[in-house]
């Protein structure tokens, strides 16, 4: 019997969550799933440029499970280019470290913390706020977890 997924620390949801081809409509695509640690494997190795043990470090995961999934991550990503598959980023054993909050009245993004609070928007006042890691099911359960600490 396989030993448990360890839950991987994703430092925040992704503002963007589902990418296709331009002039094609989606459901005449094929499509391709990216689960959020493999989401966050590509972020810190090619877009802060960590190499394989900081990722690792800051993932909570060991470096050869960095290495796996970094691996997974660029084959799928090479396939959503090549084959121009619709690409959705959901999923995955992993926690939050921190949210990200938008305002549906004027697009102001902000971080937060999960021990943060916030009801109104910043910038202009607004009720009307999307939560991001809500929307991929978390918040309470990242908070539980202790990972808003982390950095």
């Amino acid at each position: 019997m396989p030993r448990p997924k360890k839950e991987r620390v994703v430092y925040q949801p992704p503002l963007y969550s589902e990418f296709k081809p331009q002039g094609v409509q989606r459901n005449e695509l094929e499509p391709l799933s990216l689960e959020l640690d493999e989401f966050e494997a590509i972020r810190l190795a090619d877009y802060e440029g960590m190499d394989h043990n900081e990722a690792a470090l800051e993932m909570d995961i060991s470096r050869s499970t960095f290495t796996r999934l970094i691996e997974n991550a660029r084959r799928k990503m090479s396939r959503f280019l090549i084959e121009g598959r619709y690409l959705r980023i959901e999923g995955g054993n992993i926690h939050f470290h921190g949210n990200v909050i938008r305002c549906r009245d004027c697009n102001h993004m902000f971080n937060i913390g999960f021990d943060t609070d916030i009801r109104t928007c910043p910038a202009c006042g607004s009720e009307n706020l999307v939560d991001l890691a809500g929307g991929f099911g978390h918040g309470r359960c990242c908070r539980e977890h202790g990972h808003r600490n982390r950095r």
